[in-house]
């Protein structure tokens, strides 16, 4: 590819960045599908003045991943109704200067679960209380799940659950919980720290749905220990890339080459241990 004046810049927002597979899969994306565009890092504390930035030089999108996915919404012209009742922004669409945020989180992990199971009246337990917990807590409800959250800090525990009206479990007492599915929405287990792991392993019983946002490495040690323990595993690969798929039907209103979305994922991957977030 050719960049030129012509050239339609996208990005990924966020502190740290680290080494952040979203440029690898957009980049593959736009690629595969013949358009004339760049997807870049962004690494930066100082939202407003990113934001005003993306107006500036006409970014046409981007992605908000942490710290930034509560606060920028007071900094949009717009936000999407889901993201709105959700509280968190992880994808910016530029309409001619307007600029509309929308969560695809939600959405990715949809997408995600449901390829494994029948949602509707299952028992959950959200592990976390962060942006990815709060989005997809908020579309599992919708779908009638029954949830929990369990969160080491009790202050953003009881909030999320206060939020989603459900129970709030202290995670260090989590113990064989009647539970469905599990969701691990934290960063822990996460490389270079993939000895992590943020339940104990009575917690997981035999036929549970046991599912790690996290997907560096591919298998975590949540998701080993839930496999020994006869539950059925998710990584967090496919939240990752339909939330992304999402992204960039958002961005381009074209239908998303997953297959070289999900190949360049995995090829990155291959590369060797790498510290990445969304």
């Amino acid at each position: 590819m050719i960049i030129d004046q012509s050239t339609n810049i996208y990005g990924i927002v966020g502190f740290p960045l680290g080494h952040s597979l979203s440029p690898s899969m957009h980049n593959s994306a736009f690629a595969a599908s013949g358009l004339n565009a760049v997807y870049l890092a962004f690494e930066t504390n100082d939202l407003a003045g990113c934001i005003r930035g993306i107006r500036a030089f006409g970014i046409r999108g981007i992605s908000v991943t942490l710290p930034h996915k509560s606060a920028v919404i007071s900094h949009l012209d717009e936000v999407d109704d889901l993201a709105k009742k959700i509280g968190a922004v992880n994808t910016i669409v530029n309409v001619n200067g307007h600029l509309v945020g929308y969560n695809t989180d939600a959405l990715g992990a949809l997408k995600a679960l449901e390829e494994k199971i029948q949602l509707s009246g299952k028992i959950c337990i959200v592990v976390g209380a962060g942006g990815a917990a709060r989005a997809i807590g908020f579309i599992l409800k919708q779908k009638g799940v029954k949830l929990k959250v369990a969160n080491r800090s009790p202050e953003r525990g009881l909030e999320l659950a206060n939020f989603l009206a459900c129970p709030y479990l202290a995670l260090d007492d989590l113990v064989a919980e009647d539970a469905d599915i599990l969701i691990q929405a934290t960063s822990v287990g996460m490389t270079p720290g993939d000895n992590a792991c943020p339940v104990t392993e009575h917690v997981l019983r035999e036929g549970m749905l046991v599912m790690d946002i996290i997907y560096n490495p591919i298998e975590t040690r949540l998701l080993k220990i839930a496999k020994s323990r006869g539950c059925l595993t998710i990584n967090g690969l496919g939240m990752f890339i339909h939330q992304g798929a999402e992204q960039f039907r958002l961005w381009t209103g074209m239908d998303p080459p997953f297959e070289a979305m999900i190949r360049a994922v995995e090829q990155s991957l291959m590369k060797g241990p790498q510290t990445h977030n969304r």
